[in-house]
């Protein structure tokens, strides 16, 4: 028998398994794709003889999927990714997978199917060598991270941290190949202001101009941004008026918070009822809607052990990578939030996520299987973390 720790990935199957993929149009709205995405998991998961429940918590997304290789009601380790990607359809089809030199690209090809498949492999390894005796694993794999903020998935992924030991969560590593240790929180607001629609050259005086008001929204929402804090308020989306000769009557903005400190949230909250309780433009008023979608992933004391492990394992095999905080989201958040350590950006090497020009270093993906296997067999070694 080969030793556990030799080759992990068939590289011509990976490829060929990940071309596949991502050659599936899997939007978050677009149940269908996400549901080809799903079969081909559960598939090879049955096959290793993994219980596969496939969980659909609304018709408009495809099924989410908890997969463990045996009845738990403890987790020695929860593994996390989603199977849906940012794209709309028929972006597969107009740049489907494809090769340059060392660079796989296409849509979702590191955002996250690489890292799915990535930790398919690496538990096929473990269990053939029969690592996994006695152990218990649960991956979850969602299918409305993109777009929607794991609205649905959120609960269930919280219901299985909380029963885990430690979360490792297979989204790609940063370009550099750093691991996320902690990520920011998100919040999103939309603004509906309703003013007064007048004719503006003939009954001007009697208009209560919606985009006015609004306005003065965006300058006080955008001045509160706190660099310090690393809090960051982007109004993003801006709509109102029907016609330049017209006053507006509705005007609606979208607003973007990142922040850590969950304190900030509060402070940006109430400046945004002060704002609605004192009006710039008489006669008019504002809706808001929305709040948190993702809370902040901030480390523990036992997320530096987990830490630790990582690294140790990392200068054990001789692979290289840093630690980085993140402004963007992740279902490790949610984990975090949960009470368990959770480390991120366990999978391939790659960026460009959300962007045409997204790719995945391939000869990362061995020595990332590696590290990823190393670092499950520390943890179920561990007596606690």
């Amino acid at each position: 028998m080969k030793r556990w720790n030799e080759t992990i990935i068939d590289a011509a199957r990976y490829q060929e398994e990940l071309a596949y993929l991502v050659n599936i149009d899997s939007s978050s709205s677009e149940p269908v794709g996400a549901g080809k995405v799903a079969a081909f998991f559960q598939e090879q998961y049955e096959q290793l003889g993994w219980q596969v429940e496939p969980l659909q918590l609304a018709p408009s997304i495809g099924p989410c999927l908890k997969i463990t290789n045996g009845p738990a009601a403890h987790y020695d380790l929860l593994l996390l990714a989603h199977l849906d990607t940012v794209f709309p359809l028929g972006t597969a089809a107009k740049r489907p997978f494809s090769r340059h030199g060392n660079r796989a690209m296409g849509p979702g090809v590191i955002d996250c199917k690489g890292g799915a498949l990535s930790g398919l492999y690496v538990l096929r390894t473990l269990q053939e060598h029969d690592l996994l005796r006695n152990k218990h694993i649960c991956v979850f794999l969602n299918s409305d991270h993109e777009g929607i903020s794991s609205c649905y998935s959120k609960t269930v992924n919280q219901e299985l941290a909380k029963k885990s030991t430690c979360v490792l969560v297979l989204e790609c590593g940063r370009a550099n190949g750093n691991l996320v240790y902690k990520r920011k929180g998100i919040a999103r607001y939309h603004l509906t202001v309703t003013g007064r629609s007048a004719h503006a050259g003939v009954d001007y005086q009697n208009g209560r101009n919606a985009i006015e008001e609004l306005a003065h929204w965006i300058i006080a929402l955008q001045e509160a941004t706190d660099l310090t804090k690393e809090t960051t308020v982007n109004v993003g989306l801006v709509k109102g008026g029907t016609a330049i000769n017209a006053v507006p009557g509705e005007a609606k903005a979208a607003v973007d918070v990142r922040y850590y400190d969950p304190q900030e949230i509060v402070r940006i909250e109430q400046l945004m009822q002060e704002l609605q309780h004192h009006p710039h433009v008489k006669d008019t008023s504002v809706n808001i809607a929305g709040g948190i979608t993702r809370p902040p992933m901030l480390p523990t004391e036992k997320t530096r052990k987990l830490m630790q492990l990582i690294e140790k394992q990392g200068e054990r095999l001789g692979i290289a990578f840093g630690w980085t905080a993140s402004g963007g989201g992740s279902d490790g958040s949610f984990a975090a939030d949960a009470g368990t350590p959770t480390i991120d950006g366990m999978g391939p090497v790659g960026g460009g996520a959300h962007t045409e020009r997204e790719y995945l270093e391939i000869d990362s993906v061995e020595p990332r299987a590696h590290l990823l296997a190393a670092v499950i067999k520390a943890v179920l070694s561990q007596d606690n973390i």
